[in-house]
């Protein structure tokens, strides 16, 4: 054996002994500490939880995109099937004068002055949407503040009673307890308690209205039910304006008697509350076939805690 052999065995040894030394006390530290060798487990355990946590906080911003974009999509829709009606009036009763199809002077000017109010009816349907298309926007900013929700009702009362007694409807608004605040600015509120009301008097030949207040306090929402006698004819009104065809809509020629629909107005309604961070639910509709024609609309409001509890600390 010569002197490389030596060599080559010598470092061998040196290099299985260093090795067997370092696993030895790798092997007896890992017998001392059991727990080291559990610890990555608990704590992939967190940052499992917390990748859960942003997956569902992702999936329910998708599904709020998704919603909100159905919304704008429809909103759009009915806005442009809100205007054909008086847009179409007008163009028809100009048609009568360029053509002139009419037998005098006297319709030629009854012709024109047709034309000028369905004008104004589309400047005024505009305004109204335009309104409610700036507060969502931003440019008209809201005063959210505390109300006392007493004072907002009696005050829609005031409003809608004389409409609703010359319908010969019973209107019935029960007067919640004054102690109970809500965060909502107090313009557009009422702007939105009225409309709802107005709608269901607009569409009742005969019955009643009730609207009372329901306060739920697990959620911090004080919820106010509309309850109508509409029949089921009033909710017939497609919602899906996007599916329809041009044939499909039925236009007014040469009226000026042009009104919102209670689909558009519902949609700017809810438009508004979604603006305070309330909410507008229909929970109930009558059924065809069935005689009951029981509907309920509830408008959710953000209530004030600190309003309420001082008011009930006062009393």
């Amino acid at each position: 054996m010569g002197w490389n052999d030596f060599l080559f065995l010598a470092l061998g040894l040196g290099f299985g002994l260093i090795g067997g030394r370092l696993w030895l006390r790798q092997k007896t530290e890992n017998l001392s500490t059991p727990s080291v060798v559990s610890s990555p487990e608990v704590s992939n355990l967190d940052p499992l939880e917390e990748l859960l946590e942003q997956l569902k906080q992702t999936q329910l911003a998708y599904q709020m995109a998704s919603e909100m974009s159905k919304f704008k999509a429809g909103f759009l829709a009915r806005t442009s099937h809100e205007l054909r009606s008086p847009m179409n009036s007008m163009i028809s009763t100009l048609q009568l004068i360029i053509f002139d199809l009419a037998d005098n002077p006297e319709e030629e000017r009854e012709f024109a002055n047709q034309a000028y109010n369905s004008a104004l009816k589309t400047l005024e349907l505009l305004d109204r949407i335009i309104d409610v298309a700036k507060t969502e926007h931003g440019t008209e900013k809201l005063k959210i503040e505390p109300l006392q929700l007493s004072k907002v009702l009696e005050a829609v009362d005031d409003l809608t009673c004389l409409q609703a007694a010359n319908r010969s409807i019973r209107l019935k608004i029960l007067p919640p307890d004054p102690n109970i605040y809500v965060l909502a600015d107090e313009s557009r509120l009422k702007q939105v308690l009225i409309g709802l009301v107005d709608t269901a008097i607009a569409e009742m030949n005969e019955g009643s209205i009730n609207v009372s207040v329901h306060p739920a306090q697990e959620s911090g929402y004080v919820n106010i039910w509309i309850d109508d006698q509409r029949p089921v004819s009033a909710w017939s009104e497609s919602w899906d304006l996007l599916k329809q065809s041009h044939e499909e809509k039925t236009e007014k020629v040469v009226s000026c008697d042009f009104q919102l629909s209670p689909g558009m107005r519902l949609l700017m309604n809810q438009t508004l509350l979604g603006i305070m961070n309330g909410r507008l639910e229909v929970l109930a509709t009558p059924s065809d076939g069935k005689e009951s024609d029981f509907n309920r609309t509830q408008c959710s409001i953000p209530m004030s805690i600190e309003n309420n509890e001082s008011s009930a600390l006062v009393n």
